[in-house]
């Protein structure tokens, strides 16, 4: 029986090149996980192990490995920073109990790093900070924490401070016991001493020292109580109160360093130790039953209850299909038969293994707090609850965003048809965010995702992973359509075929929904007069009927009808005659109702150099984009603002020759507005006539 008080499950995650990746090599070799250190900017580190990823320097799956530190074990994974695989750090922050957040020391809080850190706040995950790259120029410690409280709302708890700046930063101190760690010239990250606090810092120690104490004793009422009265509490009762505030996620203890220059990763793991929980200590993930609603009971961490294991990733390597389970509670064993709550079938667990990025350990039992991967699962899917047979139970499951691009894809040679759905079919599996579509009327594939980047690299693993090649169409935007009048109609259903006939009559109203709001449906029926077995064929055939647009084909969103009134006959009246009259009084009631075209508004992120500012704002204005705010840093500018996603396509191309390669970006999804008139018409034009061509 393992110690649970001994196991963290931490995620590392941060902002695009804000050092993650080479922050878990170098915890991978002080654990003497790994002996060699690799570098990100070599593509040799251990954790990015797709060629993708080798080569682009970026990471694009997380990553799982287990490591010990001081007796404790690490189950570590390295997520990506880029906005188009944050659905890598939103499933893994749901199956972690602490993380790590990275965050460069010139960089300070930049895009991703928000987003990151929202999904953090959503899932419950206590974190500890470290700002890395304080040897970089233009780096200030002090101006990413105070970031760190304006952009994120968050409190930082200073625990240790740089010795040094940029290229003279040498060492931190460590607040608690008033110690200088200072390293040599060496690289190598054993290579430090530790001596008293330089005498020019020594007020700035006591300072932040202070601030550390009177935030950490606000959690024990007795340890504040002799604080007021002039009695410092001993180190020990400190790391108790700032482990008790962490795991409350009332502040963040936070640390500094860089990873590079191997200076200051150990006290990042002694923090990791100290003060973020074990599986036992963070609140247990509900229970919910088939319809997704709460049951009361939870999956209490304990390897003697009945089994819960979350699958919250799955990767297809030349083994077959890597399920990656999260175990709640119980114990899971070789050879031992599950229940998938999801699909009501078992299944067999074949081979359990514990992953070392791409390399495997097997191992023949797992419990409560592990995270392992199982090999050979057939149906399993990410988001799929894995329970005891005889005690089925399911746990909340996750939601991924809907995609906001897509394009066409044909195989370069017709014999590759058939590899190609097989290829598709796998990576639908490892990535919920990505779909596939065929296009009914010209069986075209259309692949859907988050952004530009994210399909690119689709198509890459595509054409180097499974051998397929493609030809690619452009890239097109989702669009969606609503109406904007409130139209009351009626219509009438009648057939006779000889027999029994069709008959539905229904007066309705169409109105503009809240936004966001979807599809909704209500029946004001009173007296009988449409009966009441009818109304779901009504609602079914408005539903379905809203996934055609009547302007271009595009899915109608934020729409409402209320069944106001209707007829039937005792005998033609059926459930197929109210749903065929549904879909018949949608395409006539909906071009009365003003129908607009919709497009997907995204949030950008533009970082340029100070002199590019201008030549950067008028580019976006251009692409009718809407400037929301510009933040001066010691490196540049942020400007954020709102774009249509139809005019950012090969953006970074744009942004690269103006700023001379210095500038960068990110964008999300943020809403739908209505298209500008000019625009919508060139968009419906265009799309009627390529449904034309197919």
């Amino acid at each position: 029986m393992t110690d649970l008080s001994l196991y963290r499950n931490i995620g590392i995650f941060a902002h695009v090149d804000a050092g993650k990746t080479t922050t878990t090599e170098r915890i991978l070799k002080l654990t003497g996980k790994i002996h060699k250190l690799g570098e990100v900017h070599d593509g040799a580190s251990t954790m990015d192990f797709m060629e993708q990823e080798a080569e682009r320097g970026i990471t694009i799956q997380s990553a799982a490995t287990t490591c010990y530190w001081k007796g404790h074990r690490f189950n570590v994974i390295d997520t990506p920073g880029h906005v188009d695989f944050t659905i890598e750090v939103y499933r893994s922050l749901k199956v972690l109990d602490g993380g790590i957040g990275v965050f460069c020391g010139s960089g300070g809080v930049e895009p991703q790093s928000e987003t990151n850190w929202r999904y953090a706040n959503d899932s419950e995950v206590a974190r500890i900070i470290y700002v890395n790259k304080l040897d970089r120029i233009g780096a200030d410690f002090y101006r990413v924490v105070k970031q760190v409280k304006d952009v994120l709302g968050a409190t930082p708890l200073v625990m240790t401070l740089p010795i040094g700046i940029e290229e003279n930063f040498i060492g931190v101190v460590d607040l608690l016991t008033r110690k200088a760690w200072v390293w040599d010239d060496s690289g190598d990250p054993m290579g430090y001493t530790i001596q008293d606090v330089p005498a020019e810092m020594k007020a700035k120690v006591e300072e932040w020292r202070e601030k550390l104490i009177e935030t950490a004793v606000e959690e024990d009422d007795a340890a504040m109580e002799k604080y007021l009265e002039g009695e410092e509490p001993d180190i020990d009762t400190l790391k108790k109160c700032i482990r008790k505030g962490a795991i409350a996620l009332k502040f963040f203890p936070t640390y500094c360093g860089s990873s590079f220059k191997n200076k200051g990763v150990q006290l990042v793991l002694d923090g990791v130790v100290d003060y973020l929980p074990s599986p036992t200590e963070v609140k247990p993930q509900p229970e919910v039953d088939l319809e997704g609603k709460e049951t009361g009971e939870f999956a209490i961490v304990d390897p003697e209850r009945p089994l819960r294991a979350l699958a919250f990733k799955i990767m297809d390597d030349r083994f077959g299909a890597l399920t990656f389970l999260r175990i709640y509670s119980g114990r899971l064993e070789k050879g031992m038969t599950v229940l998938n709550t999801a699909t009501g079938k078992t299944e067999r667990i074949g081979r359990i293994v514990q992953m070392h990025a791409n390399d495997r350990e097997e191992i023949d039992k797992a419990q409560a707090g592990d995270i392992i991967a199982a090999i050979g699962l057939k149906n399993v899917r990410t988001g799929h609850t894995l329970c005891d047979v005889k005690n089925p139970a399911t746990l909340e499951p996750m939601v991924f965003p809907d995609p906001v691009i897509s394009m066409a894809v044909a195989p370069k040679d017709k014999g590759a048809s058939e590899k190609l759905g097989v290829a598709l079919g796998k990576m639908i599996q490892e990535d919920p965010s990505f779909r596939v579509e065929t296009d009914e009327d010209s069986g075209e594939t259309i692949l859907k995702g988050m952004g530009e980047l994210h399909l690119d690299i689709k198509i890459d693993i595509l054409r180097r992973t499974h051998g397929v090649d493609v030809v690619v169409g452009k890239p097109q935007v989702a669009y969606r359509e609503t109406i904007t009048q409130r139209v009351e109609d009626s219509y009438t259903h009648k057939k006779q075929t000889g027999g029994s006939g069709q008959y539905a009559k229904i007066d309705y109203v169409i109105e503009p929904g809240e936004p966001g709001s979807g599809f909704t449906y209500e029946s004001a029926v009173t007296g009988g007069n449409v009966p009441r077995e009818f109304w779901p064929a009504v609602e079914k055939g408005f539903k379905a009927s809203i996934e055609k647009g009547v302007l271009a084909g595009y899915p109608c969103v934020d729409l409402k009808v209320t069944l106001t009134d209707g007829a039937f006959h005792p005998v033609d009246s059926s459930a197929i005659a109210y749903e065929v009259a549904a879909r018949a009084g949608y395409r006539q009631t909906v071009p009365k109702a003003s129908p607009q075209l919709m497009e997907p508004i995204m949030k950008v992120d533009v970082f340029t150099p100070e002199n590019h500012v201008g030549d950067v704002i008028g580019d976006l204005n251009r692409r009718r984009g809407m400037i929301k705010a510009q933040e001066p840093s010691a490196t540049g500018v942020r400007i954020k603002a709102e774009c249509p996603l139809s005019e950012m396509f090969g953006y970074i191309g744009d942004l690269r020759t103006m700023t001379s390669g210095r500038g960068q970006f990110s964008m999300e999804f943020s809403h739908y507005l209505p298209c500008p008139r000019n625009v919508a018409e060139a968009v419906i034009k265009e799309t009627l006539e390529r449904n034309k061509k197919k």
